[in-house]
């Protein structure tokens, strides 16, 4: 471990473990003030951003959901894990690897961008965490994921099924994961979505747990169902933050009522440890809209939880204050 120092721990830090004093008010941003770099040799998992929302169907503006993310990180970059009762960079290597370069004047590139930004990551073994943009940004990094690991299980937190008609050359949010099965990136048949509350007159084979069935059923019939469909499979975890409410994540582009809370969404990131997930995004931000940061500390917290369960795996044992 480095020697302790004070601020800009983006920067300034030498070891990838541990964590330093910061200010939440100031200092250099990052995701949770991981250091920033593009060297992978002794990365666990490496969280980048992708801001590209040129596939939007509606309101435009989480090109900057990246950047209001790692800002709505620095609060849980400050204590030990909640409810976990550990640091989980004690137990991973976790880096920043910033953003991937997409040119506004070339946005019919902007795939092929994210899918060699996505390899370049891959190709060191290392975890990537993904912070976009619109959701269209899934279709290059599963495309990315399934080149390394095989059809995936998709395991897809949203409001919408984003499996709308598609010819194959459509850059649009809302049509990629049908793209995707035609593909076979994904099997169907051992993939879920959780959260929908907008219709498609085809499920496509795909697993589809409703929002109100959500709200009914609870969190912990969400989980057996999930680890029913998905088995031993190698899966991608995709997370709109439109499967919140509004009243929970107004900060998107085309919100739905009706959605989990924010408690709901948690509870289910932290129940998955059982489920062999290979790659995570978390998409459709947009801070424009955002009220009091609500959405991006939402988001943050939903990646953050997700790498304290990778610390579990990695030998963390949590340490719950009081009843949890």
């Amino acid at each position: 471990m480095s020697e302790k120092i004070e601020g800009d721990q983006a920067f300034q830090r030498e070891d990838l473990l541990g964590r330093n004093p910061e200010m939440t008010f100031g200092g250099a941003l990052s995701f949770l003030r991981r250091n920033y770099t593009k060297d992978l040799s002794n990365v666990d998992i490496a969280v980048t951003g992708v801001p590209f929302d040129m596939a939007s169907s509606n309101r435009p503006g989480s090109r900057f959901g990246p950047r209001a993310i790692r800002a709505g990180s620095v609060g849980l970059a400050e204590l030990e894990a909640y409810p976990f009762g550990f640091d989980p960079f004690t137990y991973l290597r976790v880096a920043d690897y910033g953003d991937c370069f997409i040119d506004y004047g070339y946005p019919q590139q902007a795939a092929e961008k994210i899918e060699q930004h996505a390899n370049e990551i891959l190709s060191s073994d290392t975890m990537m965490l993904s912070m976009g943009g619109d959701h269209f940004i899934t279709y290059p990094l599963l495309k990315a994921h399934a080149d390394k690991h095989g059809p995936l299980s998709l395991i897809h937190f949203d409001a919408h099924c984003d499996t709308w008609v598609d010819d194959g050359k459509r850059m649009d949010h809302g049509s990629m994961f049908l793209r995707a099965i035609n593909e076979e990136l994904i099997d169907p048949t051992t993939s879920i979505q959780v959260g929908i509350r907008t219709h498609n007159s085809e499920t496509h084979g795909l697993t589809v747990l409703g929002a109100p069935w959500v709200h009914r059923e609870g969190i912990a019939a969400v989980i057996e169902v999930i680890e029913e469909v998905i088995g031993d499979n190698p899966a991608y975890l995709t997370f709109d933050i439109d499967c919140l409410d509004p009243a929970f994540a107004p900060g998107t582009g085309t919100p739905v009522a009706g959605g989990l809370s924010s408690s709901q969404a948690l509870e289910a990131i932290r129940s998955l440890g059982n489920v062999d997930i290979v790659g995570m995004d978390l998409v459709e931000v947009a801070p424009l809209y955002d009220v009091g940061e609500i959405t991006a500390i939402a988001a943050a917290t939903i990646l953050h939880d997700f790498i304290c369960l990778q610390a579990i795996k990695a030998g963390a044992e949590s340490k719950p204050f009081g009843r949890i």
